[in-house]
């Protein structure tokens, strides 16, 4: 599912600039030692809990915030979700120390734009904060597909609000289609290629799913179609 299509921040000749959230010292340090170390990647500020990291992007305009899920005073969903909804163009990518994890998928339903895993290489970190600084989601769609699909299963899982089904009802049924797909972790060029049409017409169709549905990205989109049930657990 990832397809960095979209222009980020490195082709304006500026660095990525990153904020790290998470309460042990180690990670904060080892993070930013590795991020600093790339040209195009700079940590501009910490934060040792989620109400530190929502007030240190208001004051650093960070264009990626590295949250980690289990922080005390307010944890790493309550802080997406407020980051999210001051719409201030941060992206949040969650960090967690395990896969299936149920935090992780309440982060993606708060707007995070994907997940990486704590052990993930120098390399592996540096494209997550690249791909989701260019305005993708950062989705391994084995991982992801198996998350959401284990989690979706939960009693308690929110069905589709009232608003959300009318918004549905809105989609055409090539729209529909490519939700689906984007669903099953499949990238636009993908996409274009099971439908048999052009890339940039699949780019199109997502554009207009996420503002019909008023998603953020494809991670949300993602999830929507598993809480819609257009994707079928297993």
């Amino acid at each position: 599912m990832n397809d960095p299509t979209t222009t980020g921040p490195t082709t304006t000749g500026r660095k990525i600039k990153v904020l790290i959230a998470d309460d042990q010292m180690m990670v904060r340090e080892g993070f930013s030692v590795l991020l600093n170390a790339m040209p195009d990647i700079e940590v501009v500020g910490e934060a040792v809990n989620g109400r530190e990291a929502v007030d240190r992007v208001r004051e650093l305009a960070p264009d990626v915030v590295l949250m980690d899920i289990r922080m005390p005073e307010l944890n790493g969903i309550e802080a997406t979700r407020e980051i999210v909804a001051a719409d201030c163009g941060a992206k949040v990518l969650v960090l967690t120390t395990f896969d299936l994890d149920e935090y992780v998928y309440q982060a993606l339903r708060a707007g995070a734009s994907g997940f990486l895993l704590k052990d993930a290489s120098a390399r592996q970190l540096a494209d997550g904060v690249r791909v989701v600084a260019s305005g993708e989601a950062l989705l391994a769609p084995s991982v992801t597909r198996r998350l959401i699909t284990e989690f979706s299963k939960l009693a308690d899982t929110p069905r589709l609000a009232p608003g959300a089904q009318a918004a549905y009802g809105e989609l055409t049924e090539r729209e529909t289609e490519v939700l689906v797909l984007i669903a099953q972790g499949l990238s636009n060029a993908e996409i274009a290629s099971r439908l048999v049409v052009a890339e940039s017409t699949i780019k199109t169709h997502v554009s207009r799913v996420l503002v019909k549905l008023g998603l953020r990205d494809r991670t949300q989109a993602a999830v929507f179609a598993y809480e819609a049930r257009l994707v079928t657990p297993g």
